[in-house]
């Protein structure tokens, strides 16, 4: 055996575990720290507490949280596209005010949230429409989150 190549060895060598526990080993360290021992192991005290070393639950908590929240918020996206997709016979208008409205190039529910933000006079331009199809136009948009209240409300010029 080659001399000096080999590290210092300790009989009595100090374990200490976080829970207090300590005991002696042979080791190349003169004192060693570890997180469980026999004494605080979940397999061998039959609790299942978690071990949490240096914020690992508490990082993996928040990824998580933050994944589902990014998960609803494609999912809302997803759900408002669809929605702006949608042929007007999906707001359940008349017949007539369907018609219209179709006449006038708008076939999609997003074509009509874009006509009436530009304006009320824009919307009364159209031949057959008049200010009481344009309120329940805007009550449906409304109903649907598609129109705020204060673009539903503007004043006609």
């Amino acid at each position: 055996m080659k001399e000096k190549i080999h590290p210092k060895y300790f009989a009595n060598a100090k374990v200490i575990c976080s829970c207090g526990n300590t005991w002696t080993t042979g080791s190349t360290r003169e004192v060693i720290h570890t997180d469980v021992c026999s004494k605080c192991h979940p397999f061998f005290t039959g609790e299942q507490r978690i071990v949490d070393t240096e914020g690992q639950v508490d990082r993996f908590y928040k990824r998580l949280e933050a994944r589902m929240r990014h998960q609803a918020e494609k999912q809302a996206r997803e759900a408002a596209r669809q929605q702006m997709e949608q042929s007007i016979t999906g707001l359940g208008l008349d017949e007539r005010v369907t018609a219209l409205l179709a006449g006038a190039g708008l076939n999609t529910v997003a074509e009509l949230a874009e006509r009436v933000k530009s304006g009320d006079e824009s919307m009364l331009t159209i031949e057959g429409l008049g200010r009481k199809n344009l309120i329940d136009i805007k009550k449906r948009l409304r109903a649907r989150g598609l129109l705020k209240e204060e673009q539903a409300e503007a004043p006609a010029a």
